[in-house]
């Protein structure tokens, strides 16, 4: 699994930095010792994790687009980092259905312009591009997707998603082949809750605002099924990936990053749990929408490939997950200090490697 004290003065250069994932990955890196340089817009939501996380003085943090290729060359160039973790994205499905040109320009030129900074450097060594469950057919099947399963997500935020898969591929075959090339991989993870994510459209952040306001939270698609995970299981697993293949190329290729089966749970499920972990006061019910875009209904992961590759095995169930979720945002609500608490998370987790 993966050692902290590999990114001990590692040069590392994450897109997308000051968004959820992000911010959760920079104050793990900072915390290792890792030279950390941040690519991004600002943050979008306010407030916003990456402020609460107290980054700005322990990182090298530029402003940009991620479609702004000579904007992104040039911070690359001055930080010529060692290893480069890409999570820039619109993310939202339903932002996706709003705007998909710009979610495709994102999402997918934002790769292709990564990935160009990286071609024309010679200082790196490990890539991850940082995807989506989505990525992937859906069947609606009940048992989990392969990494070998076709990719063809169905909207405009999926299918970029799948896109920017295909382009990754690319690259490796046409530039990054070669021995002495660096290492590339994709990580598709399942859907991400955790304290500091204050996202529009997306169940846990809109179950905290209920609850920081006291009224019902309501539930657009209690009946779809998901892979919950906390955000630190996955980019855990990021971490391991990356350190891994910068020392031997061999475990380079792409990984689902996913719960056990007993942690995929519908919407309405998770917010039973929100519910009786945050207290008696709160409730839900469920609305429905008659001119609500497609979203798939039922949704898993095979992850037996990244557990066979690097022994790993999820850390915190769902319930777990969900005790965390409302710890952290009682302390946000209380006016306490978020840089702690996610210093007390990240090390309670690091505990059980």
């Amino acid at each position: 699994m993966m050692d902290m004290n590999f990114y001990s003065g590692k040069r590392v250069f994450i897109t997308g930095h000051t968004g959820f994932k992000g911010s959760w990955l920079c104050r793990i890196l900072v915390n290792a010792g890792a030279v950390v340089t941040g690519y991004a817009l600002p943050a979008s939501v306010s407030p916003n994790l990456y402020s609460l996380a107290e980054l700005d003085h322990r990182i090298v943090s530029n402003t940009g687009d991620i479609r702004d290729l000579k904007n992104l060359q040039e911070a690359f160039n001055r930080a010529q980092p060692e290893i480069v973790i890409h999570l820039a994205a619109q993310p939202i499905v339903r932002d996706s259905y709003k705007n998909p040109q710009y979610t495709y320009e994102t999402n997918v030129m934002g790769t292709v312009n990564i990935l160009e900074c990286v071609r024309r450097s010679d200082c790196v060594k490990s890539v991850l591009n940082v995807t989506t469950d989505k990525v992937y057919r859906n069947n609606e099947w009940i048992w989990g997707y392969r990494e070998n399963e076709p990719l063809d997500g169905f909207d405009p935020y999926s299918n970029s998603k799948s896109c920017s898969e295909l382009v990754t591929h690319s690259y490796i075959n046409s530039f990054f082949s070669e021995k002495d090339s660096p290492a590339v991989s994709t990580a598709r993870a399942g859907n991400v809750i955790g304290g500091g994510d204050f996202a529009n459209d997306r169940i846990i952040p809109d179950c905290i605002r209920a609850a920081q306001a006291g009224r019902v939270i309501r539930v657009r698609n209690p009946y779809s099924v998901r892979p919950y995970q906390h955000v630190l299981e996955p980019l855990t697993v990021y971490l391991t990936i990356v350190q891994k293949q910068y020392e031997n190329k061999t475990y380079a290729g792409c990984y689902n990053v996913g719960p056990d089966d007993c942690d995929c749970i519908t919407t309405g499920e998770l917010v039973d749990l929100f519910c009786r972990t945050w207290g008696p006061e709160i409730k839900w019910e469920n609305i429905q929408e008659s001119d609500a875009p497609h979203e798939a209904g039922l949704l898993r992961l095979d992850c037996s490939k990244v557990k066979a590759a690097f022994n790993w095995k999820p850390r915190w169930h769902i319930e777990k997950c969900m005790e965390m979720v409302c710890r952290f945002s009682k302390i946000w609500l209380d006016g306490g200090c978020i840089a702690d608490e996610m210093d007390a998370e990240i090390n309670e987790f690091l505990e059980v490697y």
